[in-house]
């Protein structure tokens, strides 16, 4: 994975940039102890990793307007972070950024039950929405499974979804609106607690823009009234082509689970150590949960369970009480620790359609086998979304080499088949390279004229998510801005 080098002349300016922020900062705000900077040299994607120039935490919209402001000023690139929990490598720094976490504005500023919305600042956790209004029997829907860690501005970054979207949709279909800070630290308000803003849909271009066009620090949210109830399904199957096929006639007979979910054998096995989920051990297992009225419920499942048997499982069993229900769940949630037990992995997000799950599944079965390298299923079969596992040993010379070329084949069949390179993850540095293979050099310049106008000097996020051939003569440009700003 290649890496711009880093611009000298902003590191042979970091002292004066480091005394320009701290007076725009309080003092607590700047980091720039290698000791302590080091917690920031890598994201989830830990197999990349590099120190910052410095680490500036604010705690107002206002402290991040001055921030991103200073560091316009200065030709100084900004890596936008929330709490480091991206799988794509999205808030990698280069040694020549200065990282900007949100993880200070972490309040709820407005709860409005009538009109069902929360205004937050972006830092709070994604799971501490849901628990500032479930007393009041509300929820919000997007429920990734790092939902305990992540943070609402990460979400917004990569368009985040989790095991619930199939119903209730990812992070794009409960987004109201935004409070977005510029790189020149203008201060940006787009949509609002309304259905539909006038104008162009830019909080559309927004969400999912991984950090390339602002930071966001307040967004308004959509709460939906907690269903009246829901109960989960777990169904076992001795092939997973059989679990893809049983997904795909699922989705085919119209009916709308709330969550589908698929674990292969390695994930079953790791994830029933882990937890004591009591799984049963077999090639395929699903979790499908629906939601609504107890006759509900029951019209649904007895719909699901009638298609599932006549693709004769190895198991069918019905949650029939509350703790039935979350020991169902308890294994799923605890996949990504459970695999991490085993030895380290490159977790991937392509994106099917659901009728291919049989034939995908078994391409990535066939070139695990060619790589040499294992590989776990767990994933949003409903969507399509999916989770390749790929376990390697980062201590072995090589692995991570073969890991990454394995992972490139992986993402390059779901564009084959009609899907696409990511889902909730995102580009990051991960899938940057291969975006000439979903998009032809006019997609992405249309792209890159849009990161054009919000960043016109390339200060935000650098090198991700576009190939840094299309990008060369706009770093180049952005070099020379920070040369004249350092003379």
């Amino acid at each position: 994975m290649q890496m711009p080098s880093p611009d000298t002349a902003v590191l042979i300016n970091k002292e004066h940039i480091l005394a320009r922020l701290r007076a725009v900062l309080p003092a607590d705000c700047v980091i720039d102890d290698e000791r302590e900077t080091k917690a920031y040299e890598c994201d989830a994607l830990s197999a990349y990793r590099c120190p910052p120039l410095a680490v500036v935490l604010p705690r107002t919209t206002e402290e991040v307007a001055a921030v991103l402001k200073t560091c316009y000023d200065l030709s100084v690139p900004v890596v936008p972070r929330g709490s480091g929990t991206s799988l794509a490598g999205g808030a990698l720094p280069t040694e020549d950024s200065v990282i900007l976490g949100v993880s200070r504005l972490n309040a709820v500023l407005e709860t409005d039950y009538d009109n069902r919305f929360i205004r937050v600042q972006t830092g709070r956790t994604n799971l501490s929405v849901s628990g500032a209004v479930e007393e009041n029997g509300f929820f919000y829907a997007p429920d990734p499974s790092s939902q305990l860690a992540c943070a609402i501005a990460g979400n917004i970054a990569m368009n985040s979804g989790g095991a619930h979207c199939l119903k209730y949709g990812v992070t794009s279909n409960n987004l109201m609106g935004v409070r977005m800070v510029s790189m020149e630290g203008e201060i940006l308000d787009i949509g609002g607690a309304h259905l539909d803003a006038e104008g162009l849909d830019l909080l559309g271009v927004i969400c999912g823009s991984e950090g390339q066009f602002g930071v966001v620090t307040e967004a308004t949210l959509r709460i939906l009234h907690k269903p009246e109830g829901a109960r989960p399904v777990l169904i076992g199957f001795d092939s997973n082509e059989v679990a893809g096929a049983c997904v795909s006639d699922i989705i085919k007979a119209g009916v709308l689970p709330v969550a589908i979910e698929f674990m292969d054998r390695p994930c079953i096995r790791a994830t029933d150590d882990f937890s004591g989920a009591g799984y049963p051990d077999c090639e395929a297992l699903l979790i499908i949960e629906v939601e609504g009225s107890d006759d509900e419920i029951k019209e649904q499942l007895d719909k699901i369970t009638k298609i599932a048997r006549t693709h004769n499982p190895v198991e069918l069993r019905e949650a029939g009480s509350a703790e039935e229900a979350a020991r169902i769940w308890l294994g799923r949630k605890s996949a990504f620790g459970a695999m991490g037990q085993l030895n380290d992995y490159m977790c991937l997000d392509g994106t099917i359609p659901v009728t291919e799950l049989p034939y995908v599944l078994r391409r990535i079965g066939e070139m695990s086998r060619e790589f040499g390298l294992d590989v776990g299923n767990v994933f949003h079969a409903g969507d399509g979304n999916m989770h390749p596992l790929i376990l390697y040993n980062a201590n072995k010379p090589g692995d991570l080499e073969t890991c990454e070329a394995f992972g490139a084949e992986i993402l390059k069949l779901c564009v084959e088949v009609g899907g696409c390179l990511t889902g909730e993850h995102g580009v990051g540095i991960e899938k940057r390279d291969l975006m000439d293979f979903q998009f032809n050099a006019e997609d992405l310049e249309a792209q890159m004229r849009i990161k054009d106008v919000f960043d016109p000097k390339w200060l935000l996020n650098p090198a991700k998510v576009f190939p840094l051939k299309h990008t060369e003569d706009r770093r180049k440009n952005r070099v020379q801005f920070a040369a004249h700003a350092a003379e």
